[in-house]
Formats: C-alpha cells, structure tokens, sequence
C-alpha cells in the first residue's frame, strides 16, 4: 500500500522529468499550432480581402456601365455614405476599395472611384468570407486543442520510459551509497555495448561500484593480511617482554606491546567481520544486568540507569563488545558525565564532550579515521567494530550528536538476533 501511494505522488510530482518532458512537449506543441494558427488566419484574411476588393470592383464597374446605358443601377450608393478611410482614397487615386466590419450592420468591402468628375460607390456584402474564416479558426483551435489532448499525455508515456530509466540507476547508486556495493544496473558483459546516454550512465555507475568494490576488497585482504602476519611476532614479542627485568622500561614496553596486542586482536576481528565468517548465538539475557556487568568491567566512571528494559534474545557476547567499545570511546574521546541508559530493546551511550565528527555522522565511522584532534587519539577502530558487532546481531547502531551538547550513541536490538553468518562489513 505504501509503495503504491509512493508510486501515486512521485507520478503526480510537478518537478518530476516526466511533467518537465511533458510541459515542453506542451509548449512547444502550442507554439507550432500557435504560429500555424497566425500563418493560416493572415493568409485567409489576406485572400478573401483581396477576393472581396476584386468582387467589389467588378460589381462597382458593372453598376457604372448598367448607369451609363440607362439600365437597373440600384447598386450604386450615395457617395456620402462611403467610409471616410475610402473617401480619402478616392480622393488621393482616384479609385479604392475599403472593408468594413461594424455590428450589427453585416460586413461589407466599399468600392469607390471618380468617372467624369463623378463619384461612384458600391458594396459586396462579405458575411458569408468572415463566417468561413470563423468557422476555420475554430477548426483549427479545436484541432490543436485535440492535437494537445493526445500529444501530452502520449509525451509523459513515452517520458516514462526513460524516467524509469534513470530512477532505476538512481535506486543502484542509494544501495552503493548505503554500503551494498554488489549493486548492479546491467550485466558485467553488456556495459560496453552501444546505447543512449541512460545506458552510459548506468555503466558508468556499475563501474564505479566495480572500482569501490576492488578497493574494499584489497583493503579488507590487506588488514587480514597484515593482523595475520602481526600475530606471531607479537606472541614472541609478549613472551619476551614477560621475561624482561622488573623497570621502568620494562613497564614501558609492556604497556606498549599491550596496546599492539589489543590492535592486532582488533585487526583479527575486523577482518572476520569483512569476510562475513561471523555469525551470533542468541539466547534470552535481560538487557539491563547484561549491559550493567558490561560496563562494570570497563572499569570506567560510567552513570548507569535502567527503564522498562526488555528481555531480548541476542548474543551477550556481541552485545557487550559493543557497550564496551563505545563506553571506552566515549571517555577517550568524549568528557564526563559518560552516561549510559537502556529503556526497551534500547541502549544509548552519551558524553559531554564535542560531539562526533561531522565526517563520521555523514560518513559513518571508518577505521584507522579518529575524526577532528579534539575528539582525542586512538586507532579509529572501536566504532569500526562497534558497528560490524551490530550488523551481526541484525541491530541498528545510529550516531547523533546530543541536543545539550556530546556524542550520542544508540542501540537498537531487534527482538530476536539472527544466527545465520553475519553480513560482510563494508
């Protein structure tokens, strides 16, 4: 029902190609009929004035010579009642016709000339020439009226067929653009055949998503390339520093080859998410307990509240991963009060701090990306994580900024996680 309304109002939509297609096809279909219509009219006009002056004449000359023998000249007309354009004309050459049209008298054209110092003045009656040009004008409104009627709305037909066109190209790039690069227009053997400037258009965008794809993958193969290759070093490198001699430095150095190993383990796990190998175990937890212990071992300063929370069926492992990183996100990146809260099926992580990155609310987060210097230092790949975690279990993770200021963080789990393979993350 909802698409069909959808499909009704984008129809209906005046700024859409098709009205646009249509309302040219409209004018200029107006413009020709307009300028045949003109071209027509002064044509007949100038035909049936010259038809009518000759007429005129004629009649004018067989009433003079019918005078002058002493026959019937009852056609002939008291010189003052000529128009005043004609008698000017007599006057100036001698001879001339004039037309006149002054309801509710019937149209006539006067013919007037001087013979022997004598005017003489005639009329043809012209009703039937104008009744014909009138009723050809209406012909021909009336047949630009029909021409329209079936031009338009055969315009916005064939205007359909391109406007599907190119909202099929357009519905290809929001799934690009929403991470389903597998998204495809045309086949990958029929992009280089020949087309209009639609079928470019489409393969041009499949070549782009082609070209995006290629580059994911080789990111993705390099990460897992470089997290695998990382692991056994770092095992020695872990093994030798437990053997050092209690110091400073050796503080140091574990320290640092601790925060090498958190990488690499995050690297490793980013690199399962892409490859689409993780999957969730879901079982009914109660949210609020679940979330609570999760950021009871963070160890962090964190405000906890609980209100009407749901038990959900999901992976608490999943879940707590998620709370985790973005817990020690918000306190790395963010400033305290770090508040957490679960109302529902909802768990949403707040600071007081900056807020996101404008990047990262338009773009997503992005590994090895920490955003602006003042949402502090890191590796980028908590959020990376965080949101793979959530693809996983089928949850929805949004990132807002908070309207009284900080990073806001929310989790929306669905009633039941799925326990298929998770989706690649992209």
């Amino acid at each position: 029902m909802g698409g069909a309304i959808r499909t009704i109002l984008g129809l209906l939509d005046w700024r859409s190609l098709r009205w646009r297609i249509a309302a040219l096809v409209a004018v200029s279909a107006c413009a020709v009929a307009l300028a045949v219509g003109l071209l027509v009219h002064d044509s007949t006009l100038a035909r049936s004035m010259n038809d009518g002056g000759s007429r005129a004449l004629t009649d004018l000359g067989r009433q003079v010579d019918a005078y002058r023998g002493g026959g019937d000249a009852r056609g002939l007309q008291d010189p003052a009642v000529m128009p005043p354009p004609l008698a000017r004309r007599v006057r100036e050459d001698g001879e001339g016709t004039w037309y006149e049209n002054r309801p509710p008298s019937a149209p006539r054209m006067w013919a007037a000339r001087t013979d022997d110092g004598r005017v003489f003045v005639s009329y043809v009656d012209m009703t039937p020439d104008l009744l014909t040009r009138e009723a050809l004008d209406r012909h021909m409104w009336k047949a630009s009226l029909g021409v329209l009627a079936i031009v338009v709305p055969l315009s916005v037909l064939l205007a359909e067929l391109p406007n599907r066109r190119l909202r099929r190209v357009a519905r290809t790039a929001r799934r690009i653009a929403d991470g389903d690069l597998g998204a495809r227009n045309t086949a990958a053997g029929s992009r280089r055949s020949r087309g209009d400037e639609i079928t470019g258009l489409s393969a041009s965008v499949d070549e782009m998503a082609d070209s995006l794809q290629d580059r994911l993958v080789r990111e993705q193969r390099f990460t897992a390339d470089v997290a695998h290759e990382l692991r056994t070093p770092l095992m020695g490198l872990v093994t030798s520093a437990g053997l050092l001699p209690e110091s400073r430095a050796t503080d140091m150095v574990r320290d640092r080859v601790a925060v090498l190993r958190v990488l690499v383990e995050d690297l490793l796990e980013i690199s399962r998410l892409d490859a689409g190998a993780e999957a969730a175990d879901p079982v009914p937890v109660p949210l609020a307990e679940m979330v609570a212990e999760s950021v009871a071992r963070c160890g962090l300063d964190v405000s906890f509240t609980a209100v009407r929370a749901a038990t959900v069926g999901t992976d608490p492992r999943r879940v707590d991963r998620i709370v985790t990183n973005l817990v020690t996100n918000a306190h790395r990146h963010g400033a305290a009060p770090v508040e957490v809260a679960v109302e529902g099926r909802t768990v949403v992580v707040r600071d007081h701090g900056p807020g996101f990155p404008a990047a990262l609310l338009a773009e997503g987060p992005q590994r090895f990306r920490t955003g602006t210097d003042e949402r502090g230092r890191g590796h980028g790949l908590g959020l990376t994580l965080a949101l793979g975690q959530a693809r996983v279990l089928g949850a929805e993770l949004v990132f807002t900024d908070a309207p009284g200021g900080g990073a806001c963080a929310t989790l929306r789990l669905p009633p039941n996680a799925p326990s298929g393979p998770g989706t690649p993350h992209t």
